[in-house]
């Protein structure tokens, strides 16, 4: 492991310093310190900012929802708020181990990084890890690679679950500069896609913090629900998955919030498919027209074609769940 200095803040003021000069925030570090271990990532000043007071989970005015950075996966999925509102958001922070939930916060979730094995072997290509070096997966064994979002540089997948449901309810992530500043942004604005810069994973700023992610409030009632495949039942990330919210009222689907996880470099929102949906009435035929939307613009590479008709019923079976709850 690379050496490095290790400091431990209790105010948002110390961190932005310390993230000033440079060093790199941890909280439960799990995703950080593997990658350290690995060598992937080679920090020379680790900032522990699990003492900071962004640990809340407040409703906001109308039905929305605000979690704090800090919050553990573990206790946001147990929120009776979050299940409430916005259950999509719950079920998709189940999809790790309980260990890692325990551990896990929400900012560092939506800050991790691929689980692409040639990001991660060092003394494989990969312009993620080493910019210009190539892309070993494109011509690799590509199985568990992005069939949207994709460029000639990169076609890693995003990991996060989570990240998936924030991207259909259209969250906002809020940042503090170390000047102080706050700033917020549209989270599909948040996580950028590779095209010719795939080391650039976020549009965060050197220093800046996380402080919370926001759901807006939604018309009531929203039925919501997330769905991943997967290889096997445990611990494996999703080939495959669908995060659905609907608002129905007088039998008609007036507002659609559908993206899709497993199949891109980033949380990938389905417009086409949601057009599909808006005003019109729930059946099985409008299930499936939509969801052939779901993959328009894929490009699969040689071991991934499968993903697309994945994808299509990934996404159809779950816009049938959701239109279907009580």
């Amino acid at each position: 492991m690379h050496p490095f200095s290790y400091t431990r803040v209790d105010s948002v003021r110390e961190a932005l310093a310390a993230g000033r000069r440079g060093g790199r925030y941890i909280a439960g570090g799990t995703t950080l310190v593997d990658l350290m271990r690995e060598t992937v990532e080679t920090p020379d000043t680790l900032v522990d900012i699990s003492a900071l007071p962004l640990s809340e989970i407040t409703a906001t005015a109308g039905g929305g929802i605000r979690i704090g950075a800090l919050v553990p996966m573990s206790a946001a999925t147990a929120d009776p708020k979050l299940n409430a509102l916005f259950p999509v958001a719950a079920q998709a922070l189940r999809g790790a181990s309980a260990q890692l939930r325990n551990m896990a916060t929400i900012g560092g979730n939506i800050m991790q990084r691929t689980r692409c094995t040639y990001f991660r072997d060092v003394g494989a290509d990969c312009n993620k890890r080493e910019p210009g070096s190539g892309c070993a997966a494109i011509n690799g064994y590509n199985r568990g690679h992005a069939i949207l979002g994709g460029s000639d540089h990169c076609v890693a997948t995003h990991a996060s679950d989570f990240a998936v449901a924030l991207t259909a309810l259209e969250a906002t992530v809020h940042l503090q500069a170390p000047d102080g500043k706050e700033r917020s942004l549209p989270f599909g604005d948040f996580l950028l896609r590779p095209g010719s810069t795939p080391h650039r994973e976020q549009a965060i700023r050197q220093g800046e913090l996380i402080t919370a992610v926001e759901i807006r409030a939604y018309p009531r009632p929203l039925k919501s629900a997330y769905l991943k495949l997967r290889d096997r039942q445990s611990y494996s990330f999703g080939l495959a998955s669908a995060a659905v919210a609907l608002h129905i009222r007088g039998g008609v689907i007036r507002e659609a919030k559908v993206a899709a996880g497993g199949v891109a470099t980033v949380p990938w929102k389905l417009p086409a498919v949601e057009r599909a949906l808006i005003g019109e009435r729930p059946s099985d035929g409008l299930w499936a027209e939509a969801a052939s939307h779901a993959t328009d613009g894929a490009r699969p590479l040689q071991h991934n074609r499968f993903k697309v008709e994945l994808l299509k019923r990934t996404v159809e079976r779950q816009l049938r769940t959701v239109g279907e709850m009580e």
